[in-house]
């Protein structure tokens, strides 16, 4: 697939059928997210492939409802069942002492945002599907997995054949409404 239909034809998909994902697949899925570039090459990320159905139901319950997603009109977090029903769960891990921090920005978090847009972007060209979730209780995933305690969980990733098809894509502002050219004020 080309890059820029990639870019464009890629959607969240949080519904999944049983069939298995080929171990060869989510090789080349964790090699795209690897080649990503990092703070001085530090490469903070780290990967924890997921495959036990027990711990997918564990960690699907351990994503958030009440305080994220009821006031954007949702009963339940629109990817617990997928992270259940996908055959593959990438749980996104950085190590922060691994990336910079400088003026208060910490770029572990901008490490691990492009390594995941990789990802999300491998999976689509594979065929497969993919939506990031990054609402969970993150220590009592680190406890089950046996994360230590100086990583960072900063995504979830359900990885599988889509069982949803969707060809429109989201909403999204104009260039105009979001680029400024030379300082941020239109001229």
């Amino acid at each position: 697939m080309e890059l820029f239909e990639a870019i464009r034809t890629r959607r969240s998909i949080r519904r999944f059928s049983d069939r298995d994902v080929e171990d060869d697949k989510v090789t080349r899925i964790l090699d795209a997210a690897r080649m990503a570039p990092s703070w001085a090459n530090l490469q903070c990320w780290r990967f924890i492939v997921v495959r036990d159905r027990q711990k997918r139901e564990t960690i699907s319950e351990l994503t958030y409802v009440e305080s994220f997603f009821a006031p954007l009109g949702y009963k339940v977090n629109p990817a617990k069942k997928g992270i259940r029903e996908a055959p593959v769960l990438i749980v996104a891990c950085a190590i922060p002492g691994d990336s910079g921090s400088l003026w208060d920005q910490n770029y572990y978090l901008t490490d691990l945002g492009i390594a995941s847009e990789n990802l999300m972007l491998a999976t689509h060209a594979l065929g497969l599907g993919t939506v990031f979730v990054g609402v969970f209780d993150e220590q009592k995933i680190k406890e089950l997995l046996s994360i230590p305690e100086n990583i960072r969980v900063v995504g979830l990733f359900p990885i599988g054949y889509p069982l949803e098809e969707k060809k429109e894509p989201p909403k999204r502002k104009p260039l105009e409404e979001i680029v400024f050219y030379e300082s941020w004020e239109k001229v």
